[in-house]
């Protein structure tokens, strides 16, 4: 095939060369991934990133190179003389010279070029860089992240995962990201990516093995009333984590949804996959299949039809793992139950829910209003509290105050009511969303709302007359607040989503 004649010029020859070698080493690079795994899984940064950049380059300089050259040829034309192939004489020194500082000042650019791509990707992999680039934007999700227990999980292991295609998909996106705070094109507060999320199997079931044996887990909580004694109430629940086989026979715990036996589907109406009308549920291996509906979210077949059919994973309920934006109740609770909040305070439960259920426009303005209203309640209900436990009320507001900063960012209107969390049933339906008594198939089967299919009550009370179960009944739940049998009819956020 012969080529064009005006291919003959340096600049040409140059990208022509530069182009071949990128594509060799692209290919030979893909090979030995492929086959004996070379590199891991950050090799695709160079086979689909670094190197065609590269060899785009050189595929751009041939044709610039070959007008460059026409544009001589014409002149020299014009003028009687002929442009021939540059003429290569190693015998001379000069030529020698040139060759050597050109081949080796290629070589070192390539290193230096490779090694600093690489060093930008690990940078642009950083927890620092996801959280502190954009501070103000994403203080929320780097400060509650570095309070979860993920926190020595970098952020791209779950956001991004392995391999190349998600890498340049994260990027893309990363670019419209940074024009969006550059911009101010951010919406407030953000909304969170579930359609865009990466499978639970290919990110969560790296670290998390769904097979595996979970014991039950025991978890005890501390709550204080909002009465003037602040008085602690105390639950101890067993939560049955795993299905295992017991001698009184099979005892289904909450894994069972992710079983590899057990495939559950579900429709969502919202966004935020909150409001669920139509649940399926198949065994595979006994072949069993319902199909629940909710009598009050009742959709048209066509509706049906038109939404989106999820087969349930890990961040169906754990849809928070790093994230997690606790009520006022809870982080307040929390640091009672820990001592950074005097429980002989009279009514500071009270006082603390009284400042913390308002909505501020800044962090400043919040910081001053805790601590105002705090010394206004004690200054003027408990006058003699005031002047005596000056020190305690000063260490309560600083509790308040932390963990206000820690869970509410007026300034993206991020709170626990934006971003609801659907492990458990308190502040947000959560588990509820299906089991809730009023998912059922036509043969009247339904999906329990019973508290026993989750975890068994061992023990409950105040600190002073805790009641415990037996070692083969759990206890009935006890409503710390005299509600007669609504609790067990009505949904817990029903209340507990205004209420504390």
């Amino acid at each position: 095939m012969k080529l064009p004649s005006s291919i003959r010029n340096w600049i040409s020859i140059t990208g022509a060369v530069l182009a071949v070698f990128n594509l060799a080493s692209i290919l030979s690079l893909f090979l030995l991934n492929a086959a004996f795994g070379f590199g891991g899984q950050y090799i695709g940064l160079f086979i689909y990133m670094v190197l065609p950049a590269f060899m785009i380059v050189g595929l751009i300089m041939i044709p610039i190179g070959m007008r460059i050259y026409r544009k001589k040829a014409r002149q020299a034309e014009k003028e009687g003389r002929q442009l021939n192939w540059p003429i290569l004489d190693f015998n001379n020194l000069a030529t020698r010279n040139a060759a050597t500082i050109f081949i080796v000042g290629t070589v070192f650019l390539l290193i230096i070029s490779s090694v600093g791509s690489y060093e930008a990707f690990h940078i642009t992999e950083s927890v620092e860089f996801c959280g502190k680039l954009c501070h103000q934007v994403m203080e929320p999700e780097y400060t509650t992240y570095h309070g979860s227990s993920h926190e020595r999980v970098a952020c791209v292991e779950c956001h991004v995962g392995s391999g190349a295609s998600w890498y340049v998909k994260s990027k893309l996106s990363g670019m419209y990201q940074v024009y969006s705070v550059m911009a101010k094109k951010y919406p407030q507060p953000i909304p969170t990516p579930i359609a865009n999320l990466r499978p639970a199997r290919e990110t969560c079931e790296e670290c998390h093995w769904p097979e595996k044996f979970y014991d039950n887990k025991m978890r005890v909580k501390h709550s204080f009333l909002t009465d003037e004694e602040n008085t602690e109430r105390i639950i101890q629940l067993q939560v049955k984590t795993s299905t295992k086989v017991t001698p009184q026979g099979i005892v289904k715990g909450i894994h069972q949804h992710i079983s590899p036996e057990v495939k559950i589907e579900y429709k969502a109406l919202d966004e935020k996959r909150q409001i669920i009308p139509w649940v399926k549920y198949t065994n595979s291996k006994t072949g069993e299949e319902y199909i629940f509906t909710d009598d009050e979210n009742m959709v048209s077949e066509a509706k049906l039809d038109s939404l989106e059919t999820r087969v349930m994973d890990c961040l169906d309920c754990h849809n928070r793992p790093s994230h997690n934006y606790n009520a006022p109740q809870n982080f307040i609770d929390q640091a009672m139950a820990e001592g950074k909040i005097p429980t002989d305070l009279p009514a500071i439960k009270l006082a603390a829910m009284t400042a913390l259920y308002q909505d501020y426009p800044d962090k400043d303005s919040a910081m001053f209003a805790i601590k105002t209203q705090v010394n206004e309640w004690f200054e003027g209900g408990y006058p003699d509290v005031f002047e005596s436990k000056k020190t305690e009320i000063e260490q309560a507001i600083a509790a308040i105050q932390e963990g206000y900063s820690n869970n509410i960012f007026p300034y993206m209107k991020v709170s626990w009511k934006e971003y609801p969390n659907n492990i458990g049933h308190m502040e947000s339906d959560g588990c509820y969303r299906c089991h809730n008594d009023r998912h059922a198939t036509t043969e009247s089967k339904v999906i329990s709302k019973d508290c026993s299919l989750c975890h068994n009550i061992i023990a409950q009370g105040t600190a002073d007359s805790l009641q415990y179960s037996t070692a083969f009944e759990a206890l009935e739940f006890q409503h710390p607040v005299d509600i007669d049998e609504a609790w067990k009819t009505e949904q817990c956020s029903l209340c507990h989503s205004a209420l504390y």
